[in-house]
């Protein structure tokens, strides 16, 4: 099976055409360059801003005009590793991210094989009930789930946040995978099962192997989504259960002003492993979100 991933960029000079025609399409991918890095650094500025002031003083934070040239300081990294419960809260977003994820895309995988290979009555209109649960908004659920989760004791609890991510991830990867499994050709599964090979041999040893972008691209997709969310932990969960975004806003405020050191290493602090998973995955996203839609059956 071929892989649905093309790292070579597309060479000009391989274009037909007399030098002139050429010379025409350089210019437009050169100026595309110049926009998306425009674009790119546009949306990159705020985030660049707050990296930055995490290695500032508090006065050097708040100059006015902004200090673009300092001498860098550590101090609010050390004092970041001092707060009690930094730790605390790093450890949750990433139990929290990962666990759910790992079990969503576990249970998600099976399902769009199940949705994919049989094709159960009605599944055009299963699809699309599954994806109508991120189409209500999130504030919507809040008493809900805040009443069902007291009745179930499940506040302030690992497993009764890593259900809920679980739940919210399941439907967004079911239709990705669908979409890769859609595109693994069918002769596979017959040819394992007519060689004696079982349904679970197949699905795990053939079919998995050829949807691996497929499964990474849902993994970094909701591990965004768990990563950042805010609304449900900061109303379901506990001080034992808090995650960075909470600890960000609870944290805020210092003696009735906003701890601007503390906020920006906090933010730095909980951008970079984020940055460097998506930096490193980044053309599974592309793939995520095209799959299906370009490619047929191979």
């Amino acid at each position: 099976m071929t892989s649905p991933i093309h790292d070579s960029p597309i060479d000009v000079g391989d274009i037909e055409g007399p030098p002139s025609q050429r010379d025409d399409v350089e210019r437009r991918w050169t100026g595309a360059g110049i926009i998306a890095w425009i674009v790119a650094l546009i949306f990159f500025a705020p985030i660049f801003w707050i990296m930055l002031s995490a290695f500032k003083t508090d006065a050097e934070i708040l100059a006015t005009p902004p200090k673009f040239f300092f001498v860098p300081t550590l101090d609010n990294f050390a004092f970041l590793i001092q707060q009690p419960n930094v730790p605390l809260y790093f450890f949750n977003s990433i139990l929290l991210s990962i666990g759910s994820v790992a079990v969503a895309i576990a249970v998600s995988f099976l399902a769009a094989y199940s949705f994919s290979r049989f094709r159960p009555a009605g599944t055009d209109f299963l699809m699309f009930l599954l994806l109508s649960t991120r189409f209500v908004p999130a504030a919507a659920f809040v008493i809900p789930f805040f009443q069902l989760f007291g009745i179930l004791n499940f506040q302030n609890t690992y497993v009764g946040l890593i259900i809920f991510y679980v739940m919210f991830s399941v439907p967004f990867s079911v239709w990705i995978l669908k979409g890769f499994i859609d595109g693994v050709s069918q002769r596979f599964d017959e040819t394992g099962l007519v060689n004696g090979a079982s349904r679970a041999h197949v699905i795990f040893r053939v079919v998995l192997p050829q949807v691996k972008p497929g499964l990474v691209a849902a993994f970094v997709f909701n591990i965004i989504f768990v990563w950042n969310e805010f609304l449900f932990n900061f109303q379901l969960g506990g001080k034992d259960t808090h995650t960075i975004p909470v600890a960000l806003f609870t944290s805020l405020y210092d003696g009735g002003a906003t701890n601007w050191p503390y906020v920006a290493t906090l933010g730095t602090a909980y951008v970079i492993p984020l940055a460097v998973l998506i930096f490193f995955f980044q053309k599974y996203l592309l793939v995520g979100m095209t799959f299906g839609t370009v490619r047929g059956e191979v």
